[in-house]
């Protein structure tokens, strides 16, 4: 009788009840646009991010990015440069020096010396020896690795004026080509000739240091060409089983979730007993380890104060606090089994009621590929922005001659602007090293001085659609589902073509609603990137107290995201289903909810144990097929395949693996989904409908029989 109270009379605290109308069927077809306002400013915001991308694409230059550029400006690999790809350095010792002495005079400073655009890059030693200086240029310098304006067999041209006005390098190492940069080979530069060390006028050790230190970063963080090709080779020739993989996901995910109309009770069961298992093993080994030190007599007091947690595990209080922890859990989680074995019940009815319901709409597996792809869009288009957007500026070249000390030449250092394609070393007569050096991207102009307010622009608008495309998936999934709970005879009144139909809706009408909840998400996610940006730029300079706050901020904001999530997933049900805004649909919801608490509660505990479980098996079970596969163990009689092939036979393995995670969370997504909107709707029908002739319940016959219900005309 107690219960039937419950049932019929929730708390009021939290509103009241819903009332029953007899014209309600499931989601309703007669219903407005929602949230106009929000949905003007939504597509307000998605003209500009276009207007954004259209600006940026006539004033952007990806080349910038893509490929290196040459002392003259022009790009290596493209034009007139086709068939020269490799940027080559003329002194690569200013690379590790520049930073030091120019900082402070070329803001952005790149490498200050002659760049040029080469076929290959050089793999071998050379220097100009002292006797050099005597020889005519053209047999001391190689032509191709001389600046293009250079005639090696001008009359009157000497070695030292072309090595004052660097024309030619007067000395290079075996290089690799990293990113299109010729930087050097480290495996090679420990057989550095004394030569070249005489050359740079340095000792050999000296020289190999300084070149390290400016190049060093690049090469190691990039020198990953040769394992980049030899990845992409092992997807060549593995991709067709890779995808065979994740069709094997697919079908295992399928396969579950339909399994889970017969299962569930069988499988929520067989994971309680085994998480009291678990914990009676964890008392019964924590009491014989705190049995076994106590015959020991060792006492923490024996230990004292230590930095190595391993000796607090020898002694027997450490153990006698586990024992009871443990036991003090465990008997918490007997006592809510005993006292919450029904909404046990009703969570795995719930969980059957939904593999029938995505039984009979197999189309709603599959609608996450569209959220994909709308996802893929917007992060293309953000990309693309983002880096038309970087280059939108024209290049600044100045002029730079680091390697003299006069006067005059530290008077024009950085300080002139100039055009490479028309720059001549022969104006600075003073400066006979004088080079025309490109510095940075032109930030004068009104667009340029904008950019870093576009970019802004650009990221909160790729947030906010993303999460419009995320809110979209789910109340289309949410109006599909609740077609199928509010179907009084299941299938036949299931609607034709729920999904489809459910997402024309919500593009018609809730567009507006759908926009306001995702702004609300995004920005709380702002405000988190940015607290982790301030984060990251203070962290050297944080004290222990600014830290600690900082987590806690980082920390609130973690969990209001969360629950801003929690609370646009049901509001986005309400709206599917009764068509009104965002916020009336988000308090009733929020309402409902917290007038069936517990209920929610252990649903979601059982239904995430559920998913965890799934998840699990899916990506382990593929994972381990994929390693014996992938590693040669199970062998394919008749397959062409073979895994001595691959380069590394993991590569494909953690793709399959990551691959069947994100197959997995794609389905049980859209289940998640499901059982979050057949709980609302089934807790609207406990509170519409009493089962009488007038008032039936919509609910299945489990359910019923669960709650010890029934509809008094059909006997349903």
């Amino acid at each position: 009788m107690g219960k039937k109270r419950e049932e019929e009379s929730p708390d009021s605290e939290f509103g009241e009840p819903a009332q029953f109308d007899s014209a309600f069927s499931g989601p309703i077809k007669k219903r407005g646009c929602t949230d106009i306002i929000c949905c003007i400013l939504f597509m307000a915001v998605i003209l500009g991010y276009i207007g954004v991308g259209i600006l940026a694409w006539l004033y952007g230059d990806p080349r910038h990015v893509l490929y290196p550029r040459n002392s003259t400006g022009w790009f290596c690999g493209v034009g007139q440069n086709k068939d020269k790809p490799h940027l080559f350095y003329f002194d690569l010792l200013k690379c590790a020096t520049s930073v030091n002495v120019m900082a402070s005079a070329l803001n952005g400073l790149q490498c200050p010396t002659p760049q040029i655009c080469v076929n290959t890059c050089p793999t071998d030693f050379w220097a100009v020896s002292p006797l050099s200086y005597t020889k005519p240029p053209k047999d001391v310098f190689n032509q191709s690795l001389c600046l293009p304006s250079l005639n090696l067999t001008r009359p009157g041209l000497t070695v030292k004026e072309v090595l004052e006005k660097e024309l030619c390098p007067f000395f290079y190492t075996p290089t690799t080509s990293v990113l299109g940069r010729c930087l050097p080979d480290f495996s090679a530069l420990d057989r550095l000739p004394q030569d070249v060390s005489d050359a740079t006028g340095l000792s050999v050790n000296d020289t190999i240091s300084l070149i390290k230190n400016g190049t060093g970063d690049v090469v190691n963080g990039f020198n990953a060409r040769d394992v980049g090709i030899r990845i992409f080779e092992d997807f060549a020739s593995s991709w067709p089983w890779i995808l065979v993989g994740l069709l094997i996901a697919m079908l295992v995910s399928m396969l579950f979730l339909l399994l889970l109309r017969f299962t569930a009770p069988v499988m929520v069961w067989v994971l309680i007993i085994g998480l009291l298992g678990a914990g009676a093993y964890g008392i019964y080994h924590c009491y014989w380890e705190y049995d076994n030190y106590k015959q020991q007599s060792a006492t923490i007091t024996d230990v004292g104060f230590t930095t190595n947690f391993k000796i607090y595990l020898q002694v027997q209080e450490t153990w006698l606090a586990f024992l009871i922890i443990l036991s003090v859990a465990e008997a918490i989680i007997l006592l809510t089994l005993i006292f919450l074995r029904t909404r046990i019940l009703i969570a795995i009815a719930l969980i059957q009621e939904s593999s029938k319901a995505i039984g009979h709409m197999m189309s709603a597996l599959f609608y996450p590929l569209i959220t994909f792809v709308l996802l893929l869009v917007c992060v293309a288009y953000w990309g693309a922005t983002a880096l038309y957007l970087a280059t939108s500026g024209g290049p600044v070249y100045k002029v730079v001659a680091l390697n003299s000390t006069s006067s005059s030449c530290e008077a024009i250092n950085g300080t002139e602007d100039c055009d490479p394609q028309r720059f001549n070393s022969s104006s600075y007569p003073e400066c006979p090293s004088a080079s025309c050096i490109f510095i940075k991207y032109n930030d004068e102009g009104l667009f340029q001085r904008n950019l870093f307010n576009l970019q802004i622009y650009n990221a909160v608008a790729f947030l906010w659609c993303a999460n419009f495309v995320i809110a979209l998936g789910q109340c289309t999934l949410a109006g599909a589902f609740a077609s199928y709970y509010w179907a009084f005879t299941k299938p036949g009144d299931i609607p034709m073509f729920p999904v489809c139909a459910s997402f024309m809706r919500s593009l018609r009408y809730h567009v507006g609603s759908l926009a306001f909840g995702a702004l609300i998400l995004t920005l709380v996610q702002i405000v988190r990137i940015i607290l982790e940006y301030i984060d990251h730029k203070t962290r050297s300079a944080q004290n222990p107290c600014a830290r600690f706050i900082m987590c806690c901020f980082k920390c609130c904001f973690w969990c209001l995201e969360k629950f801003i999530k929690f609370i646009n997933r049901n509001a986005y049900i309400m709206i599917a289903v009764y068509g009104k805004n965002f916020c009336v649909s988000a308090k009733n919801a929020f309402k409902l909810l917290m007038r069936n608490i517990i209920r929610v509660v252990v649903l979601d505990k059982v239904t995430d144990l559920l998913l965890f479980f799934g998840k699990l098996l899916v990506v382990g079970g593929v994972g381990v097929l994929s390693f014996f596969f992938f590693s040669g163990r199970i062998p394919l009689p008749g397959s062409t395949f073979r895994s001595e092939t691959l380069n590394y036979y993991w590569m494909p393995i953690m793709t399959v693996v990551f691959g069947s995670y994100f197959v997995a969370h794609g389905f049980f997504s859209v289940y998640n989904m499901c059982v979050d909107t057949l709980f609302l709707c089934f807790l609207e029908d406990l509170e519409r409908n009493d089962g009488s002739l007038q008032k039936p319940y919509f609910m299945s016959k489990n359910l019923m029989k669960i709650l010890n219900k029934s509809n008094k005309k059909t006997g349903k």
